[in-house]
């Protein structure tokens, strides 16, 4: 993925001091001198003193931070990293019983009291510490001046296996909600000890199961961070899990058990798609942003008599394909999740909606929601032999399988614990997210603001909808934004995050986008697996982009071998701003459509509110959450804490 543009240093640096100028003496537009800040000089952060370590890393080992973390905590390693860009660090290693797996990363010699916790994709099993494409150039984290954690949240796997749930509950808690929490605490007190004081800021960034990650840290653990992001949340885990990939497949299934729709018809599906709506917010960009009043007839590309199958789609096909837009329902139409993928997201469907021709067995989120389902999401497991096949799509069978919503969720809509701290939270979505769709993160929002007030809401988070982008990153849109130097400016600096840039690079989306893995790479990771790379935060970036990441024990567990094969350098060629919803980009009528300072804040397009209905509708009600603890293959579980 590439890297977005943003340069970070302190209150008032000379960039910042030097555009001011410019634009007294030359009249620069305030349109244009937010570009150019956000394009390289803008930065609301603290002015921070670096603070040395006062021992020698290696004596980290030895260290006992138990009483910290609250539960037996051991470090197995501490080890000084030297030859290694940005800068030097102390890798320590660890876990808190009974599995909890950690790595933390200390820099050697230029920490300037910041601490960013990474979140952990799918169904985790592995952890990564590396260079996300969404904060590539913020220098407190290029430069090696974070302390860094991440966690495998409490077994090992690749992120598609659920069985670690099958024998031992406690290790669905620690999944669910414990792991990050107790790896916050290790991370915290062994930076006290290392640096004799602990960080004066600490972030949170995480994308797909990162994303509910970080809603679980603003909702059961608020004093933990300063600042979070919550990328394609997540958060409906046990209905995402279940009914939403199971819906993939059922529906796309002929008598004998094959698929109907494969691969091959999606590019002429996506561009009637976009052909119809493309131009519904009044502008013809390729991307559909206006996807509340997109209303996309898929009927109009049906295969006419004596017309080659292969540039068009059969009545059965089509049939399929409105299927998989209603998503999950039942008999009567109720849903079962808000929708199915959006209109837009079509190219993403490869291996997943739409499996390759000859491909019985589904790819995408399914496997994972199938384990989940064998191992996680009931009380009792189910037989091993279960198929997708054996759920059934009822009113009854939703609230069985979501039985364990208090456990595993992340909608609780009362964050008032989080904002009275001063901590911030953007949530960001993708419009053309085939893996969780878009309305979960409207449905939140929208509920924040009916429990708490739109004017409470407004003073800590933020929800971004990108047009064009699939989960986490990729597709025809510009998808990268550096939401780090976002959330950070907003804590540090008070600047709230009103307008920002996002950008596309040629080889960042187009046609599959994130749906197509690139050869050599696994496809089907579910939702959301994080890039290691080096020193800074990493956050999920979808299916088929792994990387191999340098983290502890866990680490790629089954995982694919890195990618290696040569990529011609990427170029900036579309930017645009994005802005809070439920405000979208409205372009000026003339200059290139490419150009950010084309554009201005439009009207408000906020969702219907029919669109948000939906049987899981009471899983926005506050304080629902379920407080276990684990014995074999049971759980002791209570709604208070």
């Amino acid at each position: 993925m590439p890297k977005p543009v943003c340069r970070v240093a302190c209150i008032f640096p000379p960039g910042v001091l030097i555009l001011w100028a410019l634009s007294i003496l030359f009249g620069l537009s305030d349109e244009a001198l937010l570009h150019a800040q956000a394009s390289g000089g803008n930065s609301n952060l603290a002015s921070l003193a670096v603070v040395k370590p006062l021992m020698e890393c290696e004596n980290l080992a030895a260290l006992n931070v138990s009483d910290a973390v609250g539960y037996p905590t051991h470090i197995t390693s501490a080890s000084a990293v030297q030859d290694v860009k940005p800068a030097p660090y102390c890798k320590v290693s660890g876990y808190v019983e009974p599995a909890i797996h950690f790595q933390v990363n200390l820099p050697l010699s230029n920490w300037t009291q910041r601490y960013i916790q990474a979140g952990c994709g799918g169904l985790c099993g592995k952890f990564e510490l590396g260079s996300s494409p969404q904060s590539d150039s913020c220098l407190p984290a290029q430069s090696g001046e974070m302390a860094m954690a991440a966690t495998d949240m409490g077994h090992s796997g690749y992120g598609l296996d659920g069985s670690f749930g099958a024998k031992d509950y406690q290790l669905r808690i620690d999944f669910a909600y414990r792991g990050v929490h107790v790896t916050a605490l290790a991370a915290k007190a062994l930076i006290e000890r290392y640096y004799g004081r602990g960080p004066k800021y600490s972030y949170f960034a995480g994308c797909s199961d990162g994303g509910r990650e970080a809603l679980m840290e603003a909702q059961r653990f608020p004093e933990d961070f300063n600042g979070i992001t919550a990328g394609a949340p997540a958060m409906a885990f046990t209905a995402q899990n279940s009914f939403y990939h199971a819906w993939y497949v059922v529906a796309n299934r002929d008598a004998n058990g094959d698929p109907i729709l494969t691969s091959d018809k999606i590019e002429i599906l996506h561009k009637a798609a976009v052909d119809a709506c493309d131009e519904k917010d009044g502008l013809k960009d390729g991307l559909i942003s206006d996807l509340w009043g997109c209303h996309f007839d898929p009927a109009v590309i049906q295969c006419k008599p004596g017309q080659d199958q292969a540039t068009c789609l059969t009545a059965e096909q089509l049939r399929v394909v409105r299927e998989v837009y209603a998503g999950p329902h039942d008999k009567s139409g109720n849903k079962m999740t808000l929708s199915g993928p959006p209109v837009g997201s079509e190219l993403m469907w490869a291996d997943g909606a739409a499996p390759e021709p000859g491909q019985k067995e589904p790819g995408g989120g399914s496997p994972m929601a199938l384990s989940a389902l064998k191992y996680l999401l009931y009380k009792k497991n189910p037989p091993e032999n279960l198929t997708f096949a054996d759920l059934k799509f009822t009113a009854e069978s939703f609230k069985e399988t979501t039985e364990l919503h208090g456990l595993y969720d992340t909608t609780d809509p009362d964050l008032s614990p989080f904002a009275r701290r001063g901590g911030k939270l953007i949530v960001y979505h993708g419009l053309a997210d085939d893996s969780i769709a878009p309305l979960i993160s409207v449905a939140y929002y929208t509920a924040m603001q009916k429990v708490m007030g739109k004017a409470a809401v407004d003073e800590f988070a933020r929800l971004y909808l990108l047009p064009g982008v699939g989960h986490c990153g990729g597709g025809d849109g510009p998808s990268q934004v550096d939401w780090l130097t976002a959330i950070m400016s907003w804590v540090e600096g008070s600047a709230a995050p009103e307008r920002l840039l996002a950008k596309h690079t040629t080889g960042s989306g187009g046609p599959g986008g994130m749906g197509r893995p690139r050869q050599g790479a696994k496809a089907g990771q579910g939702q959301g697996q994080g890039q290691a790379t080096g020193q800074g935060p990493g956050q999920g970036q979808g299916r088929g982009r792994m990387q191999q990441a340098n983290s502890g024990p866990n680490s790629n567990a089954g995982g694919p071998p890195p990618d290696e094969i040569p990529r011609a350098p990427e170029k900036v060629d579309r930017t645009r701003p994005i802005y809070p919803y439920p405000y979208v980009a409205k372009y000026v009528g003339s200059g290139s459509i490419d150009d950010a300072d084309n554009f201005v804040k439009g009207d408000a397009q906020p969702a219907p509110a029919e669109m948000l209905q939906w049987l899981g509708t009471d899983f926005f009600t506050p304080h629902y959450e379920l407080w276990c603890t684990g014995n074999g293959a049971a759980f002791n579980c209570k709604k208070n804490n």
